[in-house]
């Protein structure tokens, strides 16, 4: 392997050359030197590793040269098949470096004339280009070069065909015209080519690996996903000479390990990275490699371990004067802070307050850290929205940082803005505009968003359909994810954890208690959950007690959950939520005054803060309480004024239990009443009965639908209707056999 020159790089030296003879029209220009610049500046991918002769005959086929009635490619051919003999490619070598001038000798003239020769500037990037690749070349021995001329007969070979058409002398020996006369089977073409003349040790360089390797860094930092499967093979297969492994593998390998879950193997690959950079850079790179340490402490849940590397991060920083990775950093702590309040230390806490995210966007906006500027304004609306504060102040920051995202051509930041949006619209009980950003952002921003935004909007629009009574749907969806995706075990755990929650709440629903309970074992059994999983998943289980009757186990854990949240001052949200299951637990034990008060409570706060799912679900808890204290009509007035923007939530439960809550007030308030007034109230009481039931029946619970059949066997039983009655019972047994 050579450690830059290729058969591809001495096809465009060649382009070079051809430009700097003035054999480029104008129109001709732009697209061709495009081209050899783009090959030499920008990041090659896995799909255009290596430059083949067809990706130059794509490019220059169709382009007139200044030669009537040829091409530019004509003009390359010709080119590369002058060069005939391996001293013929020392002349070439030597020849390009003529082209070469002092930048202050340049010809600064627009005009030129065909044939003429035009120098090129030595700072200029084809200048550099030709300069290294005859440096390049005269420090190769001489084994390599024989051996980047044999690599360069197989490169141009397969263009024999057509160059027979342009020269009728050509023939299978004219690779060399040294050998003109002789034949393959000849002893001197057999001990200087050997098998043929298709040697390929120089196809790949040492710096296109190199290359490569930055793109795949780049794209598994940006994208945060793992190497397919086939690329890895490719890689080993390269590195598998007897060359110099870049130290760069070593890192990519870390990163790899690191997002399939094998933390030993991504500790070794690090540490072996930065003692290489420790030991050619001095402390250069000291601070990233404690950066990518802490980052792996805490997904290896060492947050102890993990604050004390980014402490060091951050002094580190300080002394090398690299505000880029310090201001990382301190993002970095700042989130952390955030999410594991219980795990930081009181000085690290302390400082979070007072060093807040105004700190980290003066500095980001000062350092020109676009991306992190607008993660900052994200974070800001995401600490207005926990902390239960202004709606319009939320709007304000994820406007900022939307400008800065289009304004900046940020494509990565496009997935945090729209699932905070996504989320924020889910608050204010607009579920379809919180549904529409879902699809908007996997229409239209998946390709360039990280995986784990890509999985997470999934995750959030398959939740959402599930909440609308459709979770065959949601599931069928969740299992059409590109399993790519999860091969990152962190995108895999959260994506595993959303198919079981969604499997929990369909065994709850229909009453299947042990499938329940397994899967609620299985989901509290892995140790690293997101926070809001981790909190439904706590729902779920208080769901599941209070189902089976045990009401003192769910007021106790409800206690505790709650205390913890708010010793950690968790999203208001969350605790709004956990407020309104006790109350309707204190109400089912008896104690309605009590769970009265939490309610109001819990729909006081919800209201402030504009959160009207729970504001719903809080007056659908007092609706019940007042018609167990005989309130009828105030129940039926609270309920029946708030019913619209419930349907807008599409929460086919909420939506289910208000109107069976509405049924019970209809039915307290015919208890009152007498004659047609009576009637009337019974048959509205039925029609929501109906109304619920169907709700009940799209999310397929089974022991709400044998209650609400129930009460209307009664119903109808009072009214006189025998038919109907008996139609209801057997109803309800067929739902008791499921």
């Amino acid at each position: 392997m050579s450690r830059y020159l290729t058969s591809g790089k001495i096809a465009l030296l060649a382009l070079v050359e051809l430009y700097a003879e003035s054999r480029f029209p104008n129109q001709s220009v732009v697209p061709v030197l495009s081209f050899v610049i783009r090959h030499l500046v920008s990041p090659k991918d896995n799909t255009a590793f290596i430059l083949t002769l067809d990706h130059i005959k794509s490019a220059t086929l169709h382009q007139p040269s200044a030669v009537v009635g040829r091409t530019i490619f004509d003009l390359l051919l010709k080119k590369l098949w002058e060069i005939n003999s391996f001293d013929a490619l020392h002349t070439f070598f030597a020849n390009i470096q003529t082209y070469l001038i002092e930048p202050e000798r340049a010809d600064k003239s627009p005009v030129r004339v065909h044939g003429e020769k035009s120098m090129l500037s030595k700072t200029s990037v084809l200048g550099c280009f030709v300069r290294r690749a005859a440096l390049e070349y005269v420090r190769l021995q001489f084994h390599d070069a024989v051996s980047l001329w044999r690599s360069f007969i197989a490169y141009r070979e397969p263009t024999l065909a057509m160059w027979k058409k342009r020269n009728l002398g050509a023939g299978p020996m004219s690779f060399d015209v040294n050998l003109k006369g002789l034949g393959y089977n000849d002893g001197l073409v057999g001990v200087v080519y050997g098998r043929g003349k298709e040697s390929r040790d120089c196809t790949v360089s040492t710096d296109d690996v190199e290359r490569l390797l930055e793109f795949q860094v780049d794209s598994m930092q940006r994208m945060g996903t793992r190497i397919p499967d086939d690329m890895q093979a490719q890689l080993r297969q390269m590195l598998s000479t007897n060359v110099t492994i870049p130290a760069l593998t070593h890192y990519v390998e870390f990163l790899n390990s690191w997002r399939s879950g094998d933390y030993p193997g991504s500790f070794d690959n690090l540490h072996r990275y930065f003692d290489y950079t420790m030991h050619n850079r001095d402390r250069t790179f000291y601070q990233y490699a404690l950066l990518n340490l802490a980052i792996l402490q805490a997904d290896f849940g060492c947050y102890r371990e993990s604050i004390l590397a980014m402490q060091e991060t951050i002094n580190t920083a300080r002394e090398n004067k690299d505000m880029a990775c310090l201001n990382f950093s301190l993002s970095w702590l700042y989130h952390f802070h955030k999410a594991h309040p219980q795990d930081c230390p009181d000085v690290i806490s302390s400082r979070m307050e007072r060093e807040s995210l105004q700190f980290l966007k003066a500095k980001a906006k000062e350092g020109g850290m676009h991306h992190l500027q607008s993660m900052a304004h994200l974070s800001e609306a995401k600490q207005i929205l926990v902390g239960g504060e202004s709606i319009p102040a939320a709007f304000e920051s994820i406007l900022r940082s939307s400008h800065l995202n289009v304004t900046k051509n940020i494509h990565n930041a496009m997935g945090s803005q729209i699932l905070l949006q996504s989320s924020l619209w889910s608050r204010m009980g607009i579920s379809y505009l919180s549904w529409m950003n879902c699809e908007l952002f996997l229409s239209k921003y998946r390709v360039n968003s990280p995986i784990e935004d890509v999985v997470k909007a999934l995750c959030r629009s398959a939740y959402i359909m599930s909440l609308r009574g459709k979770a065959d749907e949601a599931l069928e969806r969740l299992d059409q994810v590109d399993q790519e995706c999860l091969r990152t075990l962190k995108v895999y755990q959260y994506w595993a954890t959303y198919v079981g929650l969604l499997k929990l709440r369909q065994a709850m629903y229909k009453g299947d208690a042990a499938a329940a309970e397994l899967l609620l074992q299985q989901l509290s059994a892995s140790p690293y959950v997101e926070p809001d999983c981790a909190l439904e998943i706590s729902i779920c289980k208080l769901d599941l007690l209070a189902r089976r009757g045990n009401y003192s186990a769910a007021l106790t854990a409800i206690t505790q959950l709650s205390e913890e949240l708010v010793r950690d001052r968790a999203d208001i949200y969350h605790r709004i939520r956990l407020m309104v299951i006790k109350a309707d637990l204190l109400s089912k034990c008896g104690r309605t005054v009590k769970g009265l008060s939490v309610a109001v409570s819990a729909a006081t706060i919800a209201w402030r803060s504009r959160l009207l799912p729970a504001l719903f679900q809080a007056f659908r808890t007092i609706a019940n309480i007042l018609i167990h204290m005989g309130e009828f009509a105030a129940a039926y007035s609270m309920m029946d004024n708030i019913m619209p923007q419930v349907l807008e939530c599409e929460d086919a439960y909420l939506n289910a239990q208000c109107f069976s809550c509405l049924a019970d007030a209809q039915m307290g308030l015919a208890g009152s009443k007498k004659g047609a007034g009576r009637n009337e109230c019974l048959h509205r009481a039925l029609e929501f009965i109906d109304r619920g039931f169907a709700e009940y029946s799209r999310i397929r619970d089974t022991k709400s639908q044998m209650t609400l059949v129930s009460q209307k066997a009664r119903i109808q039983d009072f009214t006189g209707e025998k038919s109907l009655r008996d139609d209801a019972v057997k109803w309800y047994k067929q739902l008791k056999k499921g």
